[in-house]
């Protein structure tokens, strides 16, 4: 008889678990809170527009490749993928902004045009980020966290200084033009921290960047949940919506099952890839790893503030994902991280997918998304929303010069409170646990549980850390040590 494993959640991370430990001969079951399946990525459909709630980044197509490859598949065997040329632009001011286009050599004539000789030094700067994104990637994330020996390897110690050095150090050494540095520090930001906190090695979020670019799948980032909602389907997986867990049932110290709508159902193997520090409130508090106090103590990735706004015409000036760097970042990132409170000058971000892709709108409309990042556990309310929508709306007119308030058919927000709700997130948080210093690998909240015999962690609070890729490895890593320690328990 097949062993059984019950996993909380259907996000990358649960998923991608659902997926290889259906192929390694488990009988799997995935049980979502919400109606839909995906944890934060799900969609948003409103008077034919359509938006990606959570994550609109397709970098590092090379995991997601290795991911399908797994299972004998490729992404194009469920998506079409697209390159996008631009990959995004920045502004700075009025009518000021530096665009990135899609390759390296397009990218150093513009830092070219914007600082003589800064060309040379960023294809220097490529170069050590190639070579740490092949030891990270190809390499480092896919261990489990167990052992700080993960990281000791000959590769790694011949870098040691940059695990101690900051990226925004290593940027400000070479680059002293504030608009390139900018753009440089902007990809750790994915990471989750400052980039006065994110040690120097992460330089491989600039690789994934500028040297592997930026895609789109058609239809918008649902496609890859699509995708791995249908290859377990392939594999046997049953997935269960609108199926809360209240509890996990532990038995002499074992995890034996799970509570969801009033019903148990027993296991042999539980997998959480919900929000780690609500996974653990689901157990009684002599069996949770990590205290509250614990969880207060780490720094936590931001939250954001995001609207879904419907335009009545095509928008000018802006590409498929434009920032908005036009205010003192720092200012901006100390209210995140250091005096957490809401920003009086917040930087944003915004995606106009229906550029790119006519299924995200009407003939002739516009679908935006806009996103301001904010420290976790802020006070959050719709006269908050309202105003920090005006005064982004007020900016977003000014620097790309053309009036849009009179074209909004309508807005949707999504902030701290529905993260909670939707995703039962710590403190509202959108992007997981930062990955600094002492939040990398093995000091990370670990995969398997030390309390409780058979439960084990997946996501952006655990191994590798925050983002899409990682999610897909950190289902591969815990789905390879439940193999390994089922086996020799077997």
């Amino acid at each position: 008889m097949k062993s059984t494993i019950n996993i909380i959640g259907s996000g990358f991370s649960s998923l991608a678990a659902s997926c290889y430990l259906a192929q390694a001969g488990y009988e799997v079951t995935v049980f979502e809170k919400n109606k839909t399946i995906g944890g934060r990525a799900r969609q948003l459909h409103k008077e034919g527009f359509t938006f990606d709630i959570g994550p609109t980044w397709y970098w590092m197509p090379d995991v997601f490749e290795r991911f399908f490859s797994d299972f004998g598949k490729k992404p194009s065997d469920y998506y079409a993928l697209e390159k996008l040329n631009p990959a995004y632009s920045v502004y700075f001011g009025k009518n000021d902004f530096i665009t990135i286009e899609d390759t390296l050599e397009k990218i150093a004539l513009a830092f070219e045009k914007e600082e003589k000789g800064s060309s040379k030094k960023l294809n220097k700067f490529i170069v050590k980020a190639k070579n740490n994104y092949d030891i990270a990637i190809k390499d480092l994330v896919y261990n489990p966290g167990v052992s700080p020996l993960e990281l000791v390897t000959p590769a790694t110690i011949k870098k040691i200084n940059q695990f101690f050095s900051t990226i925004k150090k290593d940027v400000r050494k070479e680059f002293k033009n504030e608009r390139l540095v900018k753009i440089l520090e902007f990809p750790v930001l994915f990471l989750g921290a400052k980039p006065s906190d994110t040690p120097s090695f992460y330089s491989f979020m600039n690789y994934a960047d500028f040297g592997l670019g930026t895609f789109h799948p058609k239809k918008g980032m649902y496609q890859v949940i699509l995708a791995m909602e249908n290859l377990a389907k392939e594999l046997g997986v049953k997935i269960k919506t609108e199926n809360p867990v209240d509890k996990i049932i532990v038995d002499k110290g074992k995890a034996i099952g799970i509570l969801s709508n009033g019903k148990e159902y027993l296991s042999d193997i539980t997998v959480s890839g919900a929000d780690y520090h609500h996974t653990e409130t689901l157990l009684e508090k002599p069996l949770r790893q990590y205290s509250e106090t614990y969880w207060e103590k780490k720094t936590f990735a931001p939250s954001s503030l995001l609207f879904y706004v419907g335009f009545d015409k095509k928008l000018k000036n802006v590409n498929h994902h434009t920032l908005f760097f036009d205010v003192d970042f720092d200012v901006h990132a100390e209210a995140i991280y250091d005096n957490p409170k809401w920003p009086e000058n917040p930087l944003f971000y915004a995606s106009f997918p229906s550029i790119t892709d006519k299924n995200s709108a009407p003939e002739e409309k516009e679908a935006g998304i806009f996103l301001i990042p904010l420290a976790p556990g802020l006070e959050d309310t719709d006269a908050l929303r309202n105003t920090y929508f005006d005064k982004i709306i007020t900016r977003f007119e000014t620097l790309t010069s053309q009036n849009v308030r009179k074209d909004i058919i309508f807005k949707e927000s999504f902030c701290i409170n529905d993260f909670i709700k939707d995703y039962n997130s710590y403190k509202g948080n959108a992007y997981g646990m930062a990955n600094t210093l002492m939040q990398t690998a093995f000091l990370r909240p670990k995969l398997k549980s030390k309390n409780v015999g058979n439960l084990f962690f997946t996501g952006q609070l655990t191994v590798p850390g925050p983002g899409v890729p990682p999610s897909l490895i950190s289902g591969k890593l815990v789905a390879d040590l439940v193999t390994k320690h089922h086996s020799v328990l077997a």
